[in-house]
């Protein structure tokens, strides 16, 4: 479905055609991207160092450079709860993957578990409080017994003592659940096991995090260049995500897209994210696309709002 311009006149349209448009196919889900996902030799070897030390990932980069797709990368290729049954559409080793997505609001416990206070109050009478907790990403992780990734997401969104006592939860090795006790009973412990869960923490750069922390990292910056973009879609285009592109056209694509990412005046870039939708937009118009990507004018690029964010940018391709 798509609209088309109409003179004035009762009849607009089927409502219908609004309810059953067609779903256009953009970017695929963690899980579906993750066999694709494309790691240097420096992004696997700090991965290999943080798996060998037994120490938190940190990675930073832009949004759309693969920070969160790391996790579930690793989910797949070590096939973690492959046995497992998926659901809502994720296959088992997907599941593996126990991600806190941080918020402005978000803190250290929010990892661990939550426990329902409103619930809680409202059926003291009948319910206690143990069951009144729901365990969190750190939790669950420990209890697959080595089969489990740990996903930090946007660390630099959280208050600013999030990361020193997230740090300290988990270099400690176990966390206490006080609403699990019993009145005058023993502490309420929540182990790592022997071989304690990958952490991977993504950070886009909108704020300095401690030292402390960084300190207890292994770091690495995922930098979006021309080969890091340029894999990303030759693996989608092998995944058979964009079949009416063909080759030559994809990469003229590319070449306007860096194009547009040259322009120093620009506020805000397009990303890999960006770039993967517009192809996708373009594979959906269909006919004539290789003429769409080779239009020299950046300005009067097709689809060029899946790119463009910004008055401001879409004024400097004008001028």
């Amino acid at each position: 479905m798509s609209l088309n311009r109409v003179e004035a006149h009762p009849a607009r349209g089927d409502a219908s055609l609004l309810a059953n448009r067609e779903a256009l196919k953009a970017n695929p889900k963690h899980w579906e991207a993750a066999p694709y996902f494309h790691a240097d030799s420096k992004l696997l070897a700090a991965i290999n160092v943080a798996l060998a030390v037994r120490a938190p990932l940190l990675l930073t980069g832009e949004p759309g450079t693969g920070k969160t797709l790391v996790a579930y990368h690793l989910a797949w290729y070590f096939q973690l709860g492959a046995d497992e049954p998926g659901e809502d559409g994720r296959p088992g080793w997907a599941q593996a993957v126990h991600a806190l997505h941080v918020r402005s609001t978000s803190t250290w416990r929010d990892l661990l578990y939550d426990f329902d206070a409103v619930r809680y109050f409202r059926e003291k009478e009948s319910t206690s409080r143990a069951a009144c907790v729901t365990p969190g990403p750190l939790w669950r992780a420990y209890a697959a017994q080595g089969k489990a990734i740990v996903l930090i997401d946007e660390v630099d969104k959280a208050p600013r003592d999030f990361p020193n006592d997230l740090l300290n939860v988990l270099d400690q090795g176990w966390f206490r659940v006080p609403e699990r006790e019993e009145p005058n009973g023993p502490e309420y412990r929540v182990a790592a096991p022997s071989s304690p869960p990958p952490i991977i923490i993504t950070s886009n750069s909108e704020r300095q995090l401690p030292a402390p922390f960084l300190r207890r990292c292994i770091f690495h910056h995922i930098k979006l260049d021309e080969d890091l973009v340029g894999a990303v879609v030759e693996a989608h285009r092998k995944a058979g995500h964009f079949p009416k592109l063909d080759k030559a056209t994809l990469e003229a694509g590319l070449a306007r897209f860096h194009d547009i990412r040259k322009l120093t005046n620009l506020r805000k870039k397009p990303t890999t994210s960006e770039l993967l939708l517009w192809f996708s937009v373009l594979n959906w118009m269909g006919a004539d696309a290789h003429a769409k990507v080779r239009q020299p004018d950046l300005a009067k690029l097709e689809a060029l709002s899946v790119l463009i964010k910004d008055s401001d940018d879409l004024s400097a391709l004008q001028r």
